[in-house]
């Protein structure tokens, strides 16, 4: 098993047990292999097959992404940015998800075309909820990420008839066949060999599902030893919807079916019932969260492109809810994400302490790491995962290097990434991927996103054109 060694460390983010928090170090080695991490701190004398001038870096652990769409999100690229529907609270979930229908035989490409995305952007563990499609678990294999595949399944699908009104095509035995096949599938995950996958039970949305189905799942989940997950409080919409249904919030909702668990990550959580657009009675969503010890998923950046924003994350951090971060858009980068989230925290809080760089950091790193039930990753510290990111301070962005981490959230994202390390093992060199064909994917996914836009007419409700529901920034001349 051969030691890499990363020589005297300019920055480095390392883990502090006694405090529970991410500290700076200046000056270290570390040292890791395929075991994990060997040596944090000061002159490291082994034998090494690696050695890395650290003088001009920041090291940090791997990102931790707890909700990603990676087979459907980039056939949206150019769609979805400003795609929203005004009748629908401004959210535009409903509409896309009815009219566009990405092919499963081109969702690899679109996976890979996220993955690398991810990859570049520091994130070395991934909660993958995707449709089941052709090559799936060897796709997330060859990637080289720790990715705990989450396939997703429903008691039914949306239906529009309308811009206004959400309707529901249910079939219950076809919502159970796809839980079977999920819960085979992430069977298969758990036994390969790479020691890199596991799995994620998720139902859907809670709109979606029946009671039982969500009871069933959860305790799939619990007797299994594996996270859940669902989508909920994720739009006005829904928040309705469910109260019409049970005279109940998502959540509350939620608490009555004992879903809510330390085991639970509830995505997105945003529209509870002390969330200003939703004006209810109650005050006890974020609360339940906490005294439920459940998770959610924070992804700012879908919601704030309709005008939604979470209020806030440092409220529901003081609260007691546990955090982490997730990508449900395009792109899959992480650390966007982080910057949206202390920004917009910030706006709805009118506070510029609702959330620092330290708590969106967390979120991202040991939060994650929370929800996921792992104490082993998310961190710099000794026996822990070697999953790794090297920030070159060389960057220009990120430059001067008073505080790195804050050039790297705020400047820099992506462009300062220079390599990644999952288990030991290089996947991003030098800024390139190395795993994946990120070109091929790309020009994959471009053809399937065509054959997707041109079949919208015979899926929209209205018979409207792709260019109808999502114009162009521009009128095209010619």
């Amino acid at each position: 098993m051969s030691t890499t060694i990363i020589k005297n460390i300019a920055w480095a983010v390392t883990w502090d047990g006694a405090g529970d928090n991410h500290v700076y170090e200046h000056g270290i080695d570390i040292a890791f292999d395929e075991s994990g991490i060997t040596h944090v701190g000061g002159d490291y004398t082994g034998a090494a097959g690696e050695t890395i001038d650290g003088g001009n870096l920041m090291v940090m652990p791997g990102l931790i992404d707890i909700h990603s769409h990676p087979a459907g999100e980039p056939f949206y690229r150019g769609i979805r940015e400003e795609h929203g529907v005004v009748e629908m609270y401004m959210s535009g979930l409903f509409e896309r998800g009815c009219a566009y229908r990405p092919n499963p035989d081109a969702m690899a490409a679109a996976a890979a075309v996220a993955y690398c995305e991810l990859l570049l952007s520091g994130v070395t563990s991934l909660a993958d909820i995707s449709p089941p499609y052709p090559g799936w678990l060897d796709h997330a294999v060859a990637s080289g990420m720790r990715t705990w595949l989450a396939p997703g399944f429903a008691s039914a699908r949306w239906r529009l008839e309308n811009r206004h009104q959400v309707l529901f095509d249910w079939d219950e035995a076809g919502g159970r066949q796809k839980m079977d096949a999920a819960l085979g599938l992430i069977e298969e995950a758990q036994n390969h060999d790479c020691g890199r996958l596991s799995g994620m039970i998720s139902p859907m949305q809670i709109d979606t599902c029946t009671a039982d189905l969500l009871r069933d799942a959860y305790d799939a989940a619990r007797e299994r030893g594996l996270p859940f997950t669902t989508h909920a409080s994720q739009s006005v919409n829904e928040f309705l919807i469910m109260i019409d249904r049970h005279g109940k919030t998502p959540l509350q909702y939620a608490d009555d079916l004992g879903i809510l668990g330390p085991s639970t990550t509830i995505a997105h959580g945003i529209f509870t019932d002390e969330h200003s657009w939703t004006q209810w009675h109650t005050k006890d969503d974020v609360a339940l969260l906490a005294g439920r010890g459940a998770s959610i998923a924070h992804c700012p950046t879908p919601f704030a492109r309709y005008g939604h924003v979470l209020e806030n994350f440092g409220r529901y951090r003081a609260a007691g809810v546990n955090i982490g971060m997730g990508t449900d858009t395009l792109p899959h980068n992480l650390i966007e994400e982080m910057r949206w989230a202390a920004i917009l925290a910030r706006v709805a809080g009118r506070d510029i302490r609702a959330a620092s760089t330290a708590d969106v950091f967390h979120a991202a790193t040991i939060g994650g790491a929370s929800a996921l039930g792992r104490q082993d990753i998310g961190r710099l510290a000794l026996g822990a995962k070697a999953d790794l990111v090297l920030v070159d301070l060389a960057e220009p962005t990120m430059q001067p290097v008073r505080d790195p981490l804050r050039s790297l959230i705020y400047s820099a994202a992506d462009r300062a990434v220079r390599d990644v390390f999952i288990d030991g093992r290089a996947v991003v060199k030098d800024r390139q991927v190395l795993t994946l064909d990120r070109t091929r994917a790309l020009a994959e996914l471009a053809e399937a996103q065509a054959r997707m836009e041109a079949d919208v007419p015979e899926t929209d409700y209205a018979g409207r054109t792709s260019r109808e529901i999502s114009p162009l920034t521009l009128a095209l001349r010619r």
